[in-house]
């Protein structure tokens, strides 16, 4: 059994880290975080872009089976809702998918966003769909920039 003469000499024998190794350790831990956050931030920007892409895919299957059953897609009036609840205006009612076609109702773009939808299209298809980008704003470029089913690779 130890004495406490011979637990005070082992305490004794023992020695910390100075405050120069301390701080080259924090040095070195700083160093690491930042190259993780230059590296991970452009990765999530990518990825929000990358998920507009994918649910503005979504969203036109979706409005396409609008179109078979409805026999034309929402008017710019109607907009998305017309996917949650029946519009007001549908000319065959009869035909609209009990509960709606989305549940849950109409998502936002990754910034929290409602997506923008126009029938008809001006860009080319039957109707346009897409979100304004990160800033929220038509136009832009980068992460600002519009994405929609008209440049949808």
């Amino acid at each position: 059994m130890k004495t406490v003469r011979s637990l005070k000499k082992t305490r004794r024998k023992q020695k910390g880290f100075s405050l120069v190794e301390l701080l080259v350790a924090l040095a070195i831990l700083a160093l690491i975080s930042a190259i993780v956050v230059v590296n991970v931030l452009p990765a999530r920007d990518k990825a929000a872009v990358d998920t507009a892409k994918i649910e503005i895919k979504n969203l036109e299957a979706t409005l396409d089976q609008y179109r078979l059953d409805m026999m034309n897609y929402p008017t710019t009036q109607q907009g998305l809702e017309a996917l949650v609840t029946i519009p007001a205006d549908a000319p065959s009612a009869g035909n609209y998918r009990p509960g709606g076609y989305l549940r849950g109702g109409v998502p936002k773009d990754p910034w929290g966003n409602p997506y923008q939808y126009r029938f008809p299209g001006e860009r080319g298809g039957a109707f346009d769909l897409y979100s304004y980008g990160a800033d929220g704003e038509p136009g832009g470029e980068g992460l600002n920039a519009d994405i929609g089913n008209w440049v949808n690779e």
